[in-house]
């Protein structure tokens, strides 16, 4: 069977949601900081993997491929005119992020404040259990350049939640 006209069955395809599912919505509320959002790059993601038939390896090439689509489709969602305009009228309110996450809410909380590319390497590293290589791969970045923003990811958050400073 050729790679390309890959066909799966409904069971397949629900069994690949399923394993996936709620790590394309946690990358996604890493970047786009809202449920309905987050919840609408969910269905985005799905629908491109349905349509494209993307061929596995195997489930971490799998898994690999739908963290790419989803920072992809992130970024666009957050480069459209229609989220810029939206964020104008919405910055007087404060958005609260304890409503998807019972569990370590205040973490999490923190590290959605942090800035874009040590949320998404944080997120990442801890929560979705990726090695450095493997983020660098994932974020076309070297491995040192996800080392320093993990270190300094670590750092913010250790000064935001009362630990101690590292640093000299």
């Amino acid at each position: 069977m050729e790679k390309s006209s890959l066909l799966r069955t409904d069971k397949e395809i629900t069994e690949i949601y399923y394993r996936n599912v709620q790590s394309v919505f946690r990358i996604a509320f890493m970047y786009l900081g809202n449920r309905a959002d987050s919840e609408d790059a969910v269905q985005s993601v799905f629908m491109k993997f349905i349509d494209s038939k993307p061929y596995f390896n195997d489930e971490e090439h799998e898994r690999a491929w739908f963290v790419t689509v989803t920072k992809n489709l992130c970024k666009n969602v957050l480069k459209s005119s229609w989220r810029i305009r939206k964020e104008d009228i919405e910055k007087a309110e404060l958005p609260c992020y304890t409503d998807c996450y019972d569990e370590e809410s205040e973490v999490l909380n923190e590290i959605r404040r942090l800035k874009p590319d040590y949320r998404i390497t944080v997120y990442l590293y801890y929560y979705e259990g990726f090695s450095v290589r493997e983020i660098a791969e994932l974020l076309s970045k070297k491995e040192s350049t996800v080392q320093t923003w993990l270190a300094r990811g670590r750092e913010r958050l250790r000064m935001e939640l009362g630990g101690e400073s590292h640093e000299a």
